[in-house]
């Protein structure tokens, strides 16, 4: 019940607040492709500080690669999803703060106003091996490919516009993979480097402006496995939100949230706050 009301407030959450956009005069665009690039720098120093503190500095880069495709009756959106951070800690040394990467393809056939039949590939995996520092010596908690999962299927599209979609696909093979490290964990049986799963996805997309100068963008997967204990959702949310100082300053701040019983037993979150240099470097739209 915990897992179907959060899921069910971060739905009604993201559709309150999605706006009616205006009809375009304009033709419909046949690509639109936007790449961002995203450095986000923090620093901490203390000299003599009574109340105690430890320097830190640490920096977190991210790219956000977006293609969109329409012609006729097809609509295909490519989403590339890419961040890396580190931290230094004074007599600690460097520790991760951000390590993903994950494609998102999305193509559909109208089937009806602002309806698609879709199919959709979802791809994600991490740089680098990852540890937990709360153990001695410190544990390896994850590495590069592994866990990576493979998700695709088919299912209906509901799409309103580029900043507004649900897509739901109730036959989707998943597949995860690990190195012989990691065999037995993240849902893999022990001795074995893949798990197969079917089960149903739910994803969805909204970014909206809330006022002036600010902007939020939410990202929702839900998945549920048929095969093994289909009543553990396995919840993905991310909530990005951006305040513009000026062309290429903003402060940013992420919330991101994980349920995955396979993955960890509690649930995962991560928090990002700070004033970053954000540059569009790839920014097309042809007819």
């Amino acid at each position: 019940m915990r897992r179907l009301s959060l899921l069910l407030l971060l739905v009604i959450s993201t559709s309150f607040y999605a706006q009616k956009k205006k009809k375009d005069t304009l033709p419909v665009p046949k690509w639109k492709i936007l790449g961002r690039f995203t450095f986000v720098f923090n620093q901490s120093s203390f000299t003599n500080w009574v109340s105690g503190g430890e320097n830190t500095v640490a920096g977190d880069i991210n790219v956000h690669y977006d293609f969109n495709y329409k012609k006729k009756n097809i609509n295909w959106d490519t989403r590339i999803l890419t961040g890396y951070g580190l931290s230094h800690l004074n007599g600690k040394g460097y520790r991760k703060t951000n390590d993903r990467f994950e494609l998102n393809s999305l193509l559909g056939v109208k089937s009806g106003k602002n309806w698609f039949l879709s199919q959709f590939l979802n791809f994600k995996t991490q740089y680098t091996r990852g540890y937990n520092y709360k153990k001695t010596p410190p544990l390896p908690v994850s590495d590069f490919l592994s866990p990576a999962y493979l998700s695709l299927g088919p299912g209906m599209l509901w799409k309103k516009s580029d900043n507004s979609n649900i897509n739901i696909a109730p036959a989707t093979a998943r597949l995860t993979m690990v190195s012989d490290f990691f065999s037995g964990q993240f849902g893999v049986d022990e001795g074995d480097n893949t798990a197969f799963s079917l089960g149903f996805n739910l994803a969805s997309y909204f970014k909206f402006t809330v006022m002036e100068n600010v902007e939020v963008e939410n990202v929702l997967t839900v998945y549920s496995d048929y095969l093994d204990q289909p009543e553990n959702l396995d919840i993905e949310n991310q909530m990005n939100i951006r305040f513009k100082v000026n062309k290429h300053m903003k402060m940013h701040m992420t919330f991101h949230g994980v349920m995955d019983d396979n993955a960890s037993s509690r649930i995962q979150f991560r928090q990002l706050f700070g004033l970053g240099l954000n540059y569009s470097f790839h920014e097309k739209v042809t007819y």
